[in-house]
C-alpha cells in the first residue's frame, strides 16, 4: 500500500490543515510514493520502540519528532539520534497533533476515558457540564487517569462547566469559559493567573492525558487498513517522568 493513501485518509479523518501555526504535522520522513508494509501507531518515539519497527513501515505519531528547523544532524539530539534509525531502515513517520486534538483527542478523553457530559467540542477546548464539588470532581479524574497523587488549584466548592485540553494547553487560560480547566504541564505562575481569574485547575498530566491517542487511532484507522490487508499495531513510547511519594525508595 502506498504512504500517499494512508496519508490521504488521515487528511480526510482529521486535516492537517487545522494544525497550529507553530505545530510541524504532517509527514515528516518518507516519501509518498513509499510501499508500506505495516503501520505503527505511538503518542512519541523511542530508540525502544525503532528497534521493534520492521522496515518499510510507517510509523504515526501523535508528538512531531522535528519541531523547529534543524539546522545540523550530527545524531547526538533525541530527534537526530532516532532520524538516523528511521532512515536506514527506510521507515516513514507521519505526526498527527495540534490537528486531531481539534477533530478528536480532547473530546474522546472527556468522553470516553473521564465519562464526562461534553456540551461542546467544536473548538479546541472541549467543555463539559460537571455539577458536582470540587474534591468529588477532582478524585474522579484521578482515578479516571490513574493518577497516584493530583496537582490543583481550588478557586471554588462547586464545578458547573469544566473546560479540557489535552497535553499543555495553559496557553489558553484567557479563552476559558469554565468553573474549572484540565490540562497537564501547568507550572507555578500559570497557577497564580488561574488563581487571579478565578479558574480552578486539575493538572491531568501531559503523557496520561495524551496517550489515549494510540488506541483512540487505531479504532479510526482499522476497517480501513483490513480493507488493504494491513493492520495497525500500538507501541506505547514510555513516560520519561518517575514518581514516588515521600517515603519511597528513588528507584
Amino acid at each position: 500500500m502506498k504512504l500517499k493513501e494512508i496519508y490521504n485518509f488521515l487528511d480526510e479523518l482529521s486535516p492537517f490543515s487545522l494544525q497550529e501555526k507553530w505545530d510541524n504535522s504532517g509527514l515528516l520522513v518518507g516519501n509518498f510514493d513509499d510501499e508500506i508494509k505495516q503501520v505503527y501507531i505511538s503518542i512519541d518515539l523511542d530508540e525502544e520502540i525503532l528497534k521493534e519497527v520492521e522496515e518499510s513501515s510507517l510509523i504515526i505519531t501523535h508528538h512531531p519528532l522535528i519541531f523547529s528547523p534543524l539546522k545540523k544532524v550530527n545524531f547526538d539530539s533525541y530527534s537526530t539520534k532516532l532520524l538516523r534509525t528511521l532512515i536506514q531502515k527506510n521507515i516513514s513517520l507521519i505526526s498527527m497533533h495540534t490537528n486531531i486534538d481539534v477533530t478528536h483527542l480532547n473530546r474522546y478523553v472527556a468522553r470516553d476515558i473521564l465519562d464526562l457530559d461534553v456540551i461542546d467540542s467544536e473548538s479546541y477546548i472541549c467543555y463539559a457540564k460537571v455539577n458536582d464539588s470540587f474534591s468529588n470532581f477532582a478524585n474522579k479524574i484521578a482515578s479516571k487517569l490513574g493518577l497516584e497523587y493530583l496537582k490543583y488549584v481550588k478557586c471554588s466548592e462547586k464545578i458547573e462547566k469544566v473546560a479540557l485540553v489535552t497535553g499543555a494547553g495553559m496557553s489558553m487560560i484567557s479563552e476559558v469559559n469554565a468553573d474549572c480547566f484540565i490540562t497537564g504541564d501547568i507550572k507555578y505562575h500559570d497557577a497564580m493567573e488561574a488563581k487571579a481569574r478565578g479558574i480552578s485547575l486539575i493538572d491531568i498530566r501531559h503523557y496520561e492525558s495524551e496517550k489515549h491517542f494510540s488506541p483512540l487511532l487505531e479504532g479510526l484507522l482499522s476497517e480501513y487498513l483490513k480493507k488493504n490487508k494491513l493492520k495497525a499495531i500500538i507501541t506505547a513510547s514510555k513516560n520519561p517522568f518517575k514518581f514516588c511519594t515521600q517515603g519511597e525508595t528513588v528507584e
